[in-house]
Order: structure tokens, then sequence, then C-alpha cells
């Protein structure tokens, strides 16, 4: 590994000096002279009714393609998370579970805001994750982070914001190949072509592979280590006999389409297939975990007049997921203790009607229709020893069967004063919530089955949002909004059972839909240099799902029999519930600006409190304490990035990132100090159709440990080690 990181380094250092000495072709890649107003007038998709970003209410981000290319970070997830009251963790998404892959926007939780492709739904159906190899780095064009309640605009997961990642636009016949390889032999190869067939009709065929050996995600530094001496098979805390680097792969293919229907009529269409494999947590190398999905979207957008227009969206997706626990411990062999079969699918539609109206006191109408439906299942098989998983000989099984539907309308209104300079924006959403679940057993040992009957559930969520917007001058404006938002529980949280013979986590199908209530309050100050914006919020979340622990009677009770909980040698039990209220509020800081045409600074700053304000009976008071912050969001955030460009076809790009100190646990238990990691980024433009790059994360190797949640030590996660990728694209 160390040659490889020499290695490596050489051609960075190679990459570095030709950005100073080059003197070829000079394809401008630096960013506009007025890049703080130009921004401004991007138009946020995501909005739903063409508002340009200096209009938002809301507090909103576009990450450009520039900063994606300028970012050290080689994913996605990683870029986003510099973004201001965005909590992912220095953990790249292929090194966590797939299962835990979410996203966590102002503290309000996972699985709590909304992830979009082009305008259409990308959450887990089952999970509510955000499955972030969908979308390699090099087909995205932008993203949209809109914080704060979307419930008015999209119903379900509406509660901490959404984001938005827009892919490339289809042009005429252009092809790109890209590559990279990297630290820990991880490499991406992706390529694409598009072809004009004729006027109406161009394609683009895509594919892209990503690989990696991983690295080691258990820490060995305090506070994860709990003792001194090694356990007995030489390993220090919290390493446990089996545990290795978690590697992973994935590959994706694409069709993506887009005709011009008539002089008034665009049409799209996007069929994919997608598959990734991944170690557990604690890399055991002989229980991999498997996603396979098959993806497909189509729309359509009819202008009806220069101010009228109709669209019209459908979107369905296919998972599998096939997943393996493992049992360990630090004085015998590790072995799979659990496999899971989940097949589940989402499949939905919406259409929407957009009148601008001119010189009138409402300046915009809009109406939309919506519908989605989720379904899965969930079959698990849980094994006592090593033995008996090689004999198929199982301890407890479950299987549930359900699905939940979801309808909305929508209509949403603009008006703007002419007295003052005064926007207002008013969305009224009407959802319904139907939840069934036909079957759900656990067996034991016997194999025979419990049932529970499950009633179906009716649910009608009102989502309302008022924003207004203030342009005091030209450059300096004021913001508030005010919303509601509902979040349905998961479907593993009302499918999902699995245990052994230590503990049991139960389902439960009698959850209902989390409620939200929220503000905010701010200001931006563009000019053509940059941009300033400054937000405070304050949101409070009800009827939140949490999986406190039960007695042996209270899971008898839920549907577990006693051959499974069986109350023997200490064995524990947990039963989701809607068990919490919580708050969170919290101040917004982001900030661009070019000093001069070779440099330019970024920076953002987030300081959150979020805390639980209410728990329900038999939920413990001492690990979820009212009032004090909860595990997994630290207090306070930083980042700032500066980039030089010496020329105009070449840039150098530093940026440090900061994260105080947090706990995992809302108990202070678990501590996680401070820290703070620099990266490094060059970019060079040899002919407007041959680029280079190489980036380093983790710039001076340190270790340390992120921030994340959990409930002992073992919990505790490794920050990236130093990441050193050099790589290459053509444009043909």
């Amino acid at each position: 590994m160390l040659f490889k990181q020499k290695r490596i380094s050489l051609c960075i250092g190679i990459l570095f000096g030709s950005a100073f000495i080059s003197a070829g072709v000079r394809a401008q890649i630096a960013p506009p002279p007025d890049y703080g107003q130009r921004i401004g007038d991007v138009v946020v998709s995501a909005s739903r009714s063409g508002t340009e970003l200096k209009d938002m209410t809301q507090n909103t981000s576009i990450i450009t393609n520039e900063d994606i290319q300028n970012s050290p970070s080689m994913t996605i997830d990683q870029v986003l998370k510099n973004q201001s009251s965005v909590f992912l963790n220095d953990q790249p998404y292929y090194e966590k579970d797939p299962t835990g892959q979410s996203l966590n926007v102002r503290g309000l939780g996972n699985a709590r805001t909304l992830a979009l492709i082009d305008g259409l739904p990308a959450n887990d159906a089952m999970y509510g994750t955000i499955q972030w190899n969908l979308v390699p780095l090099s087909a995205i064009e932008d993203v949209e982070l809109i914080r704060g309640g979307v419930s008015n605009l999209y119903g379900n997961y509406g509660m901490g914001g959404l984001v938005n990642i827009t892919t490339k636009p289809i042009t005429d016949n252009k092809g790109e190949i890209s590559a990279s390889y990297g630290s820990y032999n991880t490499s991406t190869v992706a390529a694409s072509k598009e072809v004009a067939i004729n006027e109406v009709l161009k394609l683009r065929v895509s594919a892209d592979y990503f690989n990696t050996d991983g690295y080691v995600n258990q820490p060995t530094i305090s506070p994860a280590t709990t003792y001194p001496k090694k356990n007995a098979y030489g390993q220090s805390a919290p390493l446990l006999p089996g545990m290795g680097p978690e590697s992973a792969n994935s590959a994706n293919y694409r069709l993506q389409g887009a005709l011009k229907l008539s002089s008034d009529t665009d049409v799209f269409f996007n069929v994919g297939s997608h598959n990734m494999q991944n170690l557990p947590t604690g890399g055991y190398n002989f229980a991999t975990k498997t996603t396979n999905e098959t993806t497909f979207s189509a729309g359509a957008t009819t202008r009806l007049s220069a101010v009228q227009k109709v669209q019209v969206n459908a979107f369905y997706e296919n998972t599998t997921l096939w997943q393996q626990n493992v049992s360990n411990s630090g004085t015998s062999a590790p072995y799979i203790s659990a496999n899971y079969n989940d097949p589940y699918s989402t499949t939905g539609a919406s259409a929407q009607y957009t009148h601008d109206l001119k010189d009138q006191a409402i300046q915009q109408f809009v109406v939309s229709v919506d519908g989605r439906q989720v379904a899965a299942q969930n079959l698990t098989n849980s094994f006592s020893s090593a033995a008996g998983y090689t004999n198929g000989v199982v301890t407890s099984s479950d299987y549930a069967k359900g699905q939940q539907e979801f309808y909305g309308v929508m209509a949403q209104m603009k008006a703007k004063t002419d007295v003052i300079p005064l926007q207002a924006t008013l969305s009224l959403r009407e959802d319904q919530w139907q939840s069934q679940t036909p079957t759900y057993w656990i067996a034991g040992a016997n194999g025979k089955p419990s049932y529970t009957n499950v009633p179906n559930q009716t649910v009608n969520k009102f989502s309302p949002n008022l924003g207004l917007l203030l342009q005091a001058t030209k450059e300096l404006d004021f913001r508030g909004a005010a919303y509601q938002g509902f979040h349905a529980p998961g479907l593993n949280n009302t499918l999902r059972t699995y245990g052994n013979s230590t503990s049991v986590s139960l389902a439960n199908p009698l959850l209902t839909p989390e409620n939200m209530t929220g503000y905010e309050l701010g200001t931006d100050y563009r000019w053509n240099a940059g941009f300033v914006q400054i937000t405070g919020f304050s949101a409070q979340v009800k009827n939140a799902v949490y999986a406190p622990n039960v007695s042996q009677a209270q899971a008898y009770s839920a549907g577990c029999p006693l051959s499974v909980c069986t109350g023997a040698n200490g064995q524990t039990y947990t039963l989701y519930g809607n068990n919490q209220n919580l708050q969170s509020q919290g101040l917004e800081v982001q900030a661009h600006h070019d000093i001069n045409a070779q440099w330019l600074v970024d920076g953002t700053y987030t300081h959150t409190n979020t805390v639980l304000t209410w728990i329900g009976s038999g939920v413990s008071s001492t690990l979820n304490p009212i009032g004090s912050q909860v595990g997994g969001v630290p207090q306070n955030m930083g980042y700032a990035g500066l980039t030089y460009m010496p020329v105009p076809y070449a840039n150098l790009t530093a940026n440090i990132r900061y994260i105080g100190n947090s706990w995992l646990d809302g108990a202070h238990t678990l501590p996680v100090p401070s820290y703070a990691v620099v990266g490094l980024k060059a970019n060079l433009q040899l002919t407007p159709q041959a680029s280079l790059f190489a980036s380093i994360v983790n710039m001076f190797n340190r270790t340390y440990i992120t921030y994340g949640t959990g409930t002992s030590q073992g919990s505790y996660i490794a920050g990236q080690p130093q990441s050193i990728t050099v790589g290459a694209r053509i444009i043909f």
C-alpha cells in the first residue's frame, strides 16, 4: 500500500507542476466574474415552480458542476457533507451498510429528508436511505439542496429538506470517458455516448464501475479503546476476530432519451440497472451484502401557451436486497447469525399544471396531483451457531409483507405587491397515507408461525407552507417561511423483525406518521463577486419513531412467541413506537467570494441544538434524557475552501472541514472528540476535450473518530484515512 501511495503522490506532483507550466490550449474552467449574481439566477427545478435561487424563501444552495470538480471528495455524499446543516459523517457511503446510507438535514434525524434524481423520488422504498451509487460524479450536472419543510411540494419525507441530483443533459453525439485510481485499490471507470438519431430523438447510453478494497472502519484509539490489553486473538479493542477492510463494488447501466415531439412538447425517459456489493460493519468477507435495482422514469412537458404548461411524470423501481448479519465476540470465531431477503418496489406518477399570470396580483398558480406506492417483503432466518448456519438449522424466522400508498393534491400561489418589493408564496397540500400489512408472522425453531392480524390504517395529512421574500435592495433580501411536514414510518420499521438468543428487535406494523412544524428567518446578500447567506431555523417533530427496550410481556403482546422471546439468559427486546418528540434549532451560514481573477474562497458554518422534548411511557429517561443534545448531531460544524487559478485552464483547491465535539448517544456516555481534516484537489485541462485531476482526502493522514450514533464502544467509526486519487476525462 505504501508503494501505491508513493506512486500516486508522484503523479500528483507531476500534475500540480503541469498546472503551472503547461502551455496547451487555454480552455476556460474558472467561474464567471459575476458568479455571485449569476448563481442567484439559476432556476431551482425542485421548487416545482421554476423559481430562481435568489427568489427562494427557504435556505437553498446549489452545488454546481464546478463545485463538484473542485472538491477533493470522490463521491457525491462526501461532496454534499460540507454544506451547512448537512449531517453526513466522514465515512463514504460505500463503507456503510446499505441500510445505513441515510441523510440527516438540520439535525432532524435520518430518513427524514427527501432525495430526488432529476426531480423524481429516489429514497429507498423500504429503508428510506439514499443509494448514492445510483449516480456517479461523472453523470452529475448539479445538486440542489432545499433546507426545511418541503411536504407542501412532495408529501412524505419532507421534514428536513430535499436533495435533488440533476444529471447532465443530453446533447448531440457527444461521448465521454473518465477513469480514476487511488488508495486502497479504489478505481472508477465511466463511459457514455450520446447519439442524435434525428431531430426528434436523442439517446445516451452510459455505464460506470466502482471497486475498492476498503479500509478497516473500527478505530483503535481513545475513546473507542476500552482496555489497553489485547483480546484472545491479539487484537486491540474494539477489533474482533474476522474483522477487516470493508470492500465494495458497484456497476450502473443506463439508457436515457430525450424526444422533441413538437415545438411545444418535450419527453424524456430513463432506464437503469444497478447493482452493489459490500461487506457488513466489521468487514467480514464471508458475509457479502448485495443490492440489485432496476429503475425506470419518464415524463413530458407540454406548453399550452407562453404562460401555461402541463407536466406529467412516472417512475418505477424494483429492488432486491440480500443481507447477512454476523455474530462476533472477542473469544470465538464470527459466524453468520441471520440472513435477510428483502424484495421491494416503488411506483408512482404525477401531473402538474402551471399558469404564469402577468401584471396581476397573483403572478403564478400551480396545481398538481400525485400518487405513490411502496411495497416490500422481509424474510429473516436466524441461526444460533456456525454449525447451525452451515447445516441450515434455523432457530427463529419471521416473514412480513406490506405496502403503503400516498395520494396528494397540491395548490401553490405566488403574489408580489407593487407598493413594497414583497413576494409571497403560499402552498397548500393534502395527503392521504394508507398502510396495509396483510401478512406478519414470527416462528421459533419448531417452524410454527405465530401470526399477527394487523388492521389497515388511513391517515390524512395537511402540509401548508407560507414563504415571504422582501427585496430590500438589488443586493440584499430578507426571507422567512413557516411550514408543516410529515414522514411516514419506513417499511423496515413496520416489517423487519430479527434477533437471537441474546436480543430481539421487533417491528411494529401499527406505527403512524411523524409530524413536523417549523419556521426559518434569513437574509441573503449577493454582489458580483460573491454572496453571504444567514439563516436561523426552528423545527419540532412529534410522534418520532424510536425503539426502546420493552418487557417480555410487551414483546409477546407484539406478536413474538415464547419460542423466540424466551426470557432466558437475560434476553432483551426492543419494539418500535411513536414515542418521542424532539426540537431542533440552529444557525446556518454560507458564503462565497471571488477575491480576484485567481483566488476565490468558500465557507459554511452550522450551529445546531437538537434535543428531546418528550418521551413516551416505558422509554428510558436515562438513555433518552430530555433537553440533552441527541447523539449523532455535532453542535458546531464548519468548512472553508480556497481555490487558486494560476491560469484559466488549471486550478488548485485546498479545504478544511471542522466537526465539533459530539456524542454517539443521548446519555452522553460515548463522546466523540472534535476533529479537523484537510483536503486538496488539482484540475488541469489539457485541451477542451481532455483533462486531468488529482485529489487528497485527509491530506495529513490524521487518525480520528468520525461522528455518528451508537449504544456501545463497538459503535465508534474511524474517519476516512488518507485517500489519494488521480484521474482523467476525455470528451469526444
